[in-house]
C-alpha cells in the first residue's frame, strides 16, 4: 500500500490507505517528458487527489464571481513582490467585501501581510524549512483543503504552489501559464520577463480577467503598535527627538550584480548629513551586515547601525520617521513607497524583466537610477565587467536625486 509521485529530480513513495491504481503511476526523468506527458500527469494527479481525499465529493466545476465566498491569494517569493500584491487584497475586498479572503505567504513575508485590514487569514507555507520536502507538501495541501476555498489567484508561478493548489481541490486556480501551469483552471500567457509593465500592474492583471473592478492600487504596510514602541524606545536611547530628520540607508540586496559600490554610500550618506542636517542610520538583513560595517568604516561622521537586528515590522516604523531612504533594488524599497516615503532606488543589470520599469518604486516620492552600459548580454553575478552598470550611477547622481526629493520634503 503506497503512493508513488516522481517529478523530475523529485521521488517519493508513502504508505497510503488504499492502492493507488497502476495506470496513474507516472515515473519522469526530464523537463522535456513533462511537457510531452502533461496529459498523462493530469490523470496521475487527479488519481493522487482521490487517494489523498477519500471520499470527497467536492466538484471542480466553475463558480460564478459572484458566488466566490473562500478565496485564497497566494504569493511566497520575496519581500518586495509580496508588498506589491497588496493592492490585489483591497481590490478583492472591495468586489467581495463578505468573502474570507486568506493569502498563502513564505514566513519571511508575514509582516508584511498580517495585520492588513482586508485579510481574514494569513497561510505560512514555509518551503524553506517545515515544508522543504516534496512530502511535506502534499501534506500541506490536505490541510489546505480543509479550508475548502473557492479559488486560488497565484501571483508568481511555481511547480509547487500549482501542485499544491490542485491537489487541495481548490476549484478556480488562476495564475499564468508557467511551471506545471497545466495544472490551472485559468492560465494566461507569462510575459513578466519582458518587463512590459509595473509588477504591481502585472499582479493585477489576473484580477482584470476576472472581470474586477480596480479602483484602488495603494500599496499597504500595516504599522504595529509594538514596533511604534521599539522604535521610539530606540529613539530615546541614541537621543534621536521628534525634530530630528532621519536618512536611513540599505546598502545590501540579495545580488552582487545589485549591490552600489559602500564607499559610494558613506560618501552620499556623509554629504546629505551636512547639507541637510540629517542623521544617519544603516539597515540591512542579518547576511549583510558585513557590507554595513564597510559603508559606516568609510564614514567621516557618525551613523546609526541596526545592521540584522530589526524585523520588517520595525524597519517600516524607522521608515515612517524618515526624510529619505536611499537603498539599493530590494524588498525596502516597495515597504518605503507603501508608507509614502520618499525613496531613490540603485539598479544594475540590463535585463527588462529586472528594470525599473517592473520594479521601481511606486508613486511621485520615488526615483530609480539606472545607466546602460552597452552590454548585451547581462550575466548577472558572473559580470566580466566589474559591474560597470552600477559603477555608471555617480555619487552626484545619487545626491541630484536626493535634492529633489528632500527640497520637497524637508
Amino acid at each position: 500500500m503506497y503512493f508513488l509521485l516522481s517529478l523530475g529530480a523529485f521521488r517519493c513513495v508513502f504508505p497510503i490507505g488504499e492502492k493507488i491504481d497502476q495506470s496513474a503511476r507516472l515515473e519522469i526523468s526530464n523537463d522535456s517528458e513533462v511537457i510531452r506527458m502533461a496529459n498523462h500527469l493530469e490523470s496521475f494527479l487527479s488519481a493522487a487527489r482521490r487517494v489523498l481525499r477519500p471520499g470527497e465529493s467536492r466538484g471542480l466545476g466553475f463558480v460564478l464571481p459572484h458566488e466566490y465566498k473562500r478565496i485564497l491569494v497566494v504569493r511566497t517569493d520575496r519581500i518586495g513582490d509580496v508588498v506589491l500584491s497588496t493592492p490585489v487584497i483591497k481590490v478583492l475586498r472591495d468586489n467581495y467585501p463578505h468573502a474570507f479572503i486568506a493569502m498563502m505567504v513564505s514566513p519571511h513575508s508575514k509582516e508584511i501581510v498580517e495585520g492588513n485590514p482586508y485579510l481574514d487569514e494569513v497561510v505560512l507555507y514555509d518551503k524553506d524549512a517545515k515544508e522543504k520536502g516534496w512530502l511535506s507538501s502534499i501534506k500541506f495541501s490536505r490541510k489546505l483543503n480543509k479550508s475548502k476555498f473557492d479559488i486560488a489567484i497565484i501571483l508568481h508561478p511555481t511547480n509547487r504552489v500549482h501542485l499544491i493548489s490542485y491537489l487541495a481541490g481548490i476549484p478556480k486556480r488562476i495564475g499564468y501559464d508557467r511551471k506545471m501551469g497545466f495544472l490551472l483552471t485559468d492560465k494566461f500567457s507569462h510575459t513578466k520577463q519582458l518587463g512590459q509593465k509595473h509588477e504591481l500592474e502585472y499582479n493585477l492583471d489576473l484580477l482584470e480577467n476576472l472581470g474586477l473592478r480596480i479602483d484602488d492600487k495603494k500599496l499597504f504596510m500595516p504599522i504595529r503598535s509594538a514596533s511604534e514602541e521599539w522604535a521610539e524606545d530606540f529613539f530615546k536611547s541614541q537621543g534621536i527627538n521628534n525634530a530630528d530628520k532621519l536618512l536611513l540607508i540599505n546598502p545590501a540586496a540579495s545580488c552582487p550584480s545589485k549591490i552600489w559600490p559602500s564607499d559610494r554610500f558613506a560618501q552620499v550618506a556623509e554629504r546629505l548629513a551636512q547639507r541637510y542636517g540629517l542623521k544617519v542610520i544603516i539597515v540591512c538583513g542579518p547576511k549583510d551586515v558585513f557590507i554595513a560595517e564597510k559603508v559606516i568604516a568609510q564614514m567621516k561622521i557618525p551613523a546609526y547601525s541596526l545592521a540584522g537586528k530589526v524585523s520588517l515590522s520595525q524597519l517600516a516604523s524607522l521608515l515612517k520617521r524618515s526624510a529619505l531612504f536611499i537603498s539599493n533594488d530590494s524588498g525596502p524599497v516597495h515597504i518605503a513607497s507603501a508608507l509614502g516615503v520618499a525613496v531613490i532606488s540603485i539598479f544594475g543589470r540590463k535585463q527588462k524583466g529586472l528594470s525599473p520599469k517592473r520594479w521601481g518604486p511606486i508613486g511621485i516620492r520615488g526615483k530609480a537610477l539606472h545607466k546602460d552600459v552597452g552590454c548585451i548580454n547581462c550575466l548577472a553575478h558572473n559580470c566580466k565587467k566589474e559591474f560597470a552598470c552600477l559603477k555608471a550611477i555617480t555619487v552626484e547622481d545619487v545626491l541630484g536625486a536626493a535634492d529633489n526629493l528632500l527640497r520637497c520634503g524637508v
